[in-house]
């Protein structure tokens, strides 16, 4: 299957309860501006073999920044954020 990043770039969005979830996860008190920012600059600098689709998401993976994006591949919705072991 071919992806498409610029579409995932441009569609992604977020829910209310994904900041707190991404402050969970990788332990930060981010404002939804902080996440949001990242969120974009690492989807921006992830190189497209890093985008993977599995099952109904996405799962984009930067090891310059050591975290692991889930998007929902239907609805572009950021659901969660992990850091790389």
């Amino acid at each position: 299957m071919i992806l498409n990043k610029t579409k995932i770039l441009k569609n992604h969005c977020y829910t209310k309860l994904v900041y707190e979830r991404i402050n969970k996860k990788l332990k930060a008190d981010f404002s939804n501006d902080e996440s949001e920012n990242l969120i974009k600059k690492v989807l921006e600098e992830t190189v497209v073999e890093n985008y993977i689709k599995k099952g109904k998401n996405f799962y984009i993976s930067n090891s310059q920044y050591n975290i692991r994006i889930t998007i929902n591949s239907n609805t572009f919705r950021v659901i969660t954020v992990d850091r790389i072991r």
